[in-house]
């Protein structure tokens, strides 16, 4: 019988490991310090648990680490992971150097069901969730995760189309018997699933990203087939109702598309649905993948587009691209591994 991972356990279910395993309730503690905070890779390491403890816990328990199998690295710096994610997945992570500040963009699904139309996850379709063990395991494992000051959960996968697992490690992430992180290093995107989204606010405190791409209902449907489902409308309906005018930030990332969404009076539109929320804009260029005829908006019209929104008092910023050249920018994670996977 394969034995199960210890990552990726929050204190309550190690608790009830130990329970179960006969060893005394402070152990809990000392595991989740041993996982989180020295990050070991076997249980031998453990060495304020008893001997006797230790061969009781791997009888049935590992750490649950699995290094990544292969690495791509961009002539900007940006290096990309790929993991396996049980038997025959594999899901992508992208670590993201910038000046004093290192970034990790973390994968929650092999592939993903929302299916957008700029996107090559949603092309590769839906395969699998990952456990809070996979997910926090594309950080644990990373060779410069020591270096990380940021995590943004934007890689393969939506986020509230696996809340629970989501919701598991980003407690890991910032409990003080986990990283004790502060949520305001993470960031959460989403395309908005309605009763994920309420819950993600409710109980979580880190960042929120929504992909909105569209102030047009009919023009995201075509873009963005969850619109279907739950409206951007409805989405910043729902938004008004808590406070972001503190430590939190909502924001709306918003990639421009040349001929279809670039001009000013969908910055206008823009204004007119996000009025009187506290926000701000990214815009993101597109990054042309295959058999999808979209094309990028030219950097003169991102900026004049960006200068509207800002001198209408809507804070916008342009995102920088980075690892195009290694499939690692936005909108452009899939696997040729799972694909063939898929396939067979």
């Amino acid at each position: 019988m394969p034995k199960q991972p210890l990552l990726g356990l929050t204190l309550p279910e190690l608790q009830a490991v130990v329970k179960r395993l006969g060893m005394p309730g402070f152990a809990a503690k000392q595991i989740a310090s041993w996982l989180y905070d020295k990050k070991v890779t076997s249980i031998d390491e453990m060495t304020n648990l008893s001997l006797k403890h230790r061969e009781c816990l791997k009888e049935s328990y590992e750490i649950g680490t699995l290094p990544p199998i292969e690495a791509m690295r961009s002539t900007d710096g940006t290096v990309k992971y790929l993991y396996q994610a049980g038997e025959g997945h594999f899901v992508e992570a992208v670590f993201i150097p910038d000046e004093e500040r290192a970034t990790l963009c973390v994968s929650s699904q092999v592939g993903c069901k929302m299916n957008c139309k700029f996107c090559m996850t949603g092309k590769q379709g839906f395969t699998a969730h990952l456990t809070a063990n996979q997910i926090l395991n594309q950080i644990q494992s990373l060779p410069e995760r020591d270096r990380l000051t940021n995590i943004v959960m934007m890689g393969m996968g939506e986020p509230l189309d696996n809340l629970d697992e989501v919701l598991k490690t980003l407690e890991i992430l910032t409990a003080s018997y986990g990283y004790a992180w502060s949520p305001k290093r993470i960031t959460l995107s989403t395309v908005g699933l309605r009763k994920g989204l309420q819950r993600f606010i409710e109980e979580s405190d880190c960042h929120l990203a929504i992909s909105l791409h569209s102030p047009l209902p009919l023009q995201r449907r075509e873009l963005m087939p969850a619109e279907r489902a739950f409206s951007i409308k409805e989405i910043v309906d729902l938004l008004h109702r808590y406070d972001f005018s503190k430590q939190r930030r909502l924001s709306f990332e918003y990639i421009l598309f040349k001929g279809i969404n670039d001009s000013l009076p969908y910055a206008k539109e823009l204004l007119k649905l996000l009025r009187g929320l506290d926000c701000r804009i990214n815009l993101i260029r597109f990054h042309a993948i295959p058999q999808v005829d979209l094309e990028g908006t030219d950097m003169d019209t991102m900026i004049r587009f960006r200068d509207y929104l800002t001198s209408h008092g809507l804070f916008t910023t342009i995102r920088a691209s980075r690892g195009e050249d290694i499939f690692a920018a936005c909108g452009m994670l899939s696997t040729a591994k799972q694909e063939a996977n898929n396939k067979n």
